[in-house]
């Protein structure tokens, strides 16, 4: 039973190999892990003891006896960490997650609940049938996507909606929440999203604030206008009544760098005054994205073919090329092309993962800013790109890290193994957490590492049963050596998987066994609501 935590003095494994079924004495168990260190998850110091798991939940943590002789299946965790499954608070899987239910890039690195909080991308529509058959190996919750919503009711158009568009684009809002969306999600930098006034996203926040839902934003501007972006974010939370979750949490371009300083003091003055706004990062240095933010917003407004009589008209070709250098400097290059990396260049697929100074260089081009223009302009129009963008301070990502209410997602794809360029991120976040930050530079501990990854995640959403070690919790677990988890993924070789986790159990059921995937699929849809409505938001 759950009480005071004892280490076992005993810590050597007692039940032979991983796995094996126990055919001597009753079956009271699933599946036991014993002989590990658990971490539970909340914080507090690790201790040894077994696991007892049956039908998909923790029923029993014992600090002395063995459970594993009541055993169908044991997994000897000696040597190793058991911590709760770790939770992915923004990804790309939102259509994509059927085709490839067993998310392995995700569950290598210990991640047992994905939620691909929605930014520019579509989401399933209608929810409701799109779960109804989903099958895959994590949980998985969605979100209403402000992006999709707003596409359906005025398509790429630069204006605020007529009374009756919003009136529309709330029912699509409230009709996904009502299929159990766990809240609304904005990507505010992405055309046609950052069309929308502030009052458009907080009426859209105010439906799904009815049903318990949780405000999700990748926020309008991450460089020269961080701090008033952090302001909207927590302007829509506190208007629209429910907790603010900022997606990737950053300080973008070089003359940007330390201003975490003032954007995380603006969260922690709302929390102050009662509202709750918490934050997630990615342990990178690169962020990804299309090659439309490159340019000022006027510049995209309705679609491809306004871009190109944009740029071919002598006079407006003028002024983009001039808004979009000073755009390009201070917030995504700094004057060196070397800091665009391409993923997938449409026009010339030779160059995907090299740099745009290479491009420049191979055209005999000068590598600044002017170059940049031109080059990106001439891409645009051949069907864009996608690209690594190298723009942010380590002492900035590492000061976010040590936030109490930071939390961490892998912005990641869906990636097939070796096909395409990904960030490293789709493949090495939560080992490169564990493995640089922790055991290596001691950003943070292991445990306070894990309550991020867990119960602060978990509760976050809504998911008061998830996130910890403890008996009526739902299995999501996860099994590492702490000494060895490391990220092998780069900026070259993506396509690597990471090293050190060894199990990770979700709902009772392996995912990952000894390093191998199971291909059982026991993931649950995680629905709303993220909170219980109250008089006034939870801190």
């Amino acid at each position: 039973m759950i009480g005071m935590l004892a280490c076992r003095s005993d810590p050597s494994p007692r039940s032979g190999d991983n796995a094996i079924p126990n055919v001597t004495g009753a079956t009271k168990f699933d599946l036991v892990i014993t002989g590990g260190t658990i971490i539970d998850g909340t914080g507090a110091d690790r201790f040894h003891g077994d696991v007892g798991i049956r039908n998909g939940r923790i029923v029993e943590i014992s600090y002395t006896d063995d459970l594993s002789i009541s055993a169908l299946e044991v997994i000897d965790a000696s040597g190793l960490i058991v911590s709760p499954g770790f939770i992915d608070h923004h990804n790309h899987v939102q259509n994509e997650v059927h085709r490839r239910p067993l998310a392995e890039n995700f569950i290598r690195q210990g991640i047992t609940t994905i939620l691909p909080s929605l930014h520019s991308g579509d989401q399933p529509w209608p929810l409701s049938e799109y779960v109804a058959t989903l099958q895959v190996a994590p949980n998985i919750g969605f979100f209403a996507g402000h992006s999709w919503t707003r596409k359906q009711v005025l398509g790429m158009a630069d204006r605020a909606p007529t009374p009756e568009e919003l009136e529309k684009m709330k029912d699509y809002v409230r009709s996904t929440m009502e299929d159990g969306a766990l809240g609304l999600s904005t990507g505010l930098l992405y055309v046609p999203a950052n069309y929308a006034e502030t009052e458009e996203v907080i009426e859209l926040a105010k439906v799904a604030s009815e049903y318990g839902g949780i405000y999700y934003t990748h926020m309008r501007d991450e460089a020269r206008q961080l701090l008033p972006a952090v302001r909207e974010a927590i302007r829509v939370g506190t208007e629209a009544d429910m907790p603010v979750h900022i997606n990737h949490f950053k300080a973008m371009g070089v003359d940007n760098w330390g201003q975490t300083v003032q954007s995380l003091a603006l969260v922690d003055s709302a929390r102050a005054r009662g509202i709750d706004v918490k934050v997630d990062l990615y342990p990178y240095m690169a962020g990804s994205a299309g090659s439309s933010v490159l340019f000022p917003q006027w510049v995209l407004a309705g679609g491809q073919d306004s871009f190109r009589v944009r740029v071919t008209d002598p006079t407006t070709r003028s002024r983009v090329e001039k808004e979009t250098e000073d755009w390009m400097h201070r917030d995504w290059t700094g004057g060196d092309l070397s800091r665009i990396q391409f993923r997938r260049l449409r026009a010339f697929p030779e160059y995907d993962g090299k740099r745009m100074s290479d491009l420049a260089a191979d055209r005999g081009l000068p590598n600044n800013d002017k170059t940049g223009v031109q080059l990106a302009i001439e891409l645009q129009l051949a069907g864009g790109f996608s690209a690594i963008y190298h723009f942010m301070d380590e002492t900035d990502v590492t000061r976010i890290m040590q936030h109490p209410f930071a939390m961490f997602e892998t912005d990641g794809d869906p990636v097939g193994y070796g096909i395409g360029f990904p960030h490293p991120r789709s493949y090495g976040t939560f080992p490169r957490i564990l493995g640089r930050y922790v055991r290596d530079l001691n950003v943070l501990t292991l445990e306070e590492a894990i309550r991020k990854m867990t119960s602060l995640s978990a509760d976050e959403i809504g998911q008061h049963e998830r996130g910890r070690i403890a008996e009526g919790m739902f299995a999501d677990i996860t099994i590492f050596d702490a000494d060895q988890i490391a990220d092998r993924a780069d900026y070259v070789d993506p396509h690597r998987y990471s090293v050190g986790i060894h199990h990770v159990i979700v709902n009772g059921v392996p995912v990952i066994h000894e390093g191998s995937v199971t291909g059982a699929k026991p993931g649950h849809v995680l629905k709303g609501p993220a909170r219980i409505r109250l008089e006034t938001n939870p801190n």
